[in-house]
This record gives C-alpha cells, structure tokens and sequence, in this order.
C-alpha cells in the first residue's frame, strides 16, 4: 500500500520533465541543422566607376609645345621692297600683294613654328599672324601678304616683324605704306552746237 504513493509521485514527477526534455530536444534540434549564411558585403560586390578624365589621361601624351631652338640665335635682315613702292595711290577696296626680300641672318633655321606678327598700324584686311616663310639659316626668302586698301581716303602703313616660337620678335621690321585716293572720273566735254548765221535775203535791183 506504501508503494502505491511512490509510483504516483514518480509518475507525476516524470509527466512534468517531458515538457523539459521535448522543449531541449527542439533547441538542439534547431542547432544541429545547416544554418543559412546571411549574405556579407562581398556578395554584392560593385565594380568601381571608370573616370574619364583617367581614361584620357591614360591616352597618348600631348604634343609638347615648340620651343627654342638650343644654342642659336635668331635673326632677320631687310632687303628690298619687291613690290608696292612706299606710297603708291591705290582705289578705295583695291587688292596689293606686298612682297619683302629678306635673309635669314641667325645661326637657327626658322620651321612651322616660326611667324610674322603685326606690330603697328593697320592689319589692312590681313591677318593679324602670318606664317614666317620656313628658312634655313644664310638664306634668302621673299616674304608676302595681301592687303586690302581702306575705302577712305588717305595715307596708310602697317608694320610687320619675324617671331620665334616663344613668342619673341626679332630681326629688322617691314612695312607697306599706301596712299588711297578717289576714283577721278573724266568728263568729256560738251560740244555745243554751232550758232546758225543769219541767212540775209537780197533785193534784186530792179525792184
């Protein structure tokens, strides 16, 4: 009879621990399966933007800029005026193509990089920058520019001299000048008609 209180607290003792040991089983459960990784920054890796300006810096490197030519010097001399007389009359608007002898009297060979740069008066419809006849030292060229003559009248020049590359003028400057006059238009004469003499009618004698 003793017994029979044993086995009933046992029971009861033991119907409490199944909740525990089913509640233990479901945790390990859960730990023991394969865990899902939570995806890191790797997986959404971004390739990095291109830089134009890197792009282009990358590129084939600029063309430097022309410069002096080591140990030489620079220098033009004036000969002779091949056309256009200082002073010759020209019409309003009329086309005069200038030409210049001169030598190059310096020790560098003047190149593309070489020009003629207006220093006073008028430009005369020219371009402000002419390109230098290419030269090579102790040698003779014939420079040329073509103006245009003003459509006033009046006395002009435009002053002219060689550059380096850098920028420098050198040598002996030139010039044209010009003296734009009006058209003189030549009238012809008006011929007046003659006077008629008067026509004297003679009496006959016997009258």
């Amino acid at each position: 009879m003793n017994q029979l209180p044993r086995l009933n607290n046992f029971w009861t003792k033991a119907g409490r621990a199944v909740p525990y040991i089913m509640l233990f089983s479901l945790i390990a459960g859960c730990q023991s399966g394969t865990a899902t990784p939570l995806p890191s920054e790797a997986a959404h890796f971004v390739p990095p933007t291109s830089n134009p300006a890197q792009e282009q810096n990358s590129g084939s490197a600029p063309t430097p800029l022309p410069t002096r030519q080591a140990n030489c010097l620079n220098q033009l001399e004036f000969l002779d005026d091949l056309t256009i007389p200082d002073g010759l009359e020209v019409l309003p608007g009329e086309k005069v193509i200038k030409r210049w002898l001169i030598k190059n009297a310096g020790s560098c060979s003047w190149n593309s990089s070489y020009s003629l740069q207006l220093i006073s008066g008028l430009a005369l419809g020219a371009e402000k920058v002419q390109d230098l006849y290419p030269a090579r030292q102790s040698t003779k060229a014939v420079l040329e520019i073509t103006f245009n003559a003003p459509d006033n009248p009046g006395r002009y020049n435009s002053w002219w001299q060689a550059s380096d590359p850098d920028g420098a003028r050198f040598g002996d400057p030139f010039y044209i000048e010009i003296s734009v006059v009006e058209e003189v238009v030549e009238e012809l004469p008006v011929e007046e008609p003659a006077a008629e003499e008067p026509v004297v009618e003679e009496t006959p004698a016997d009258a």
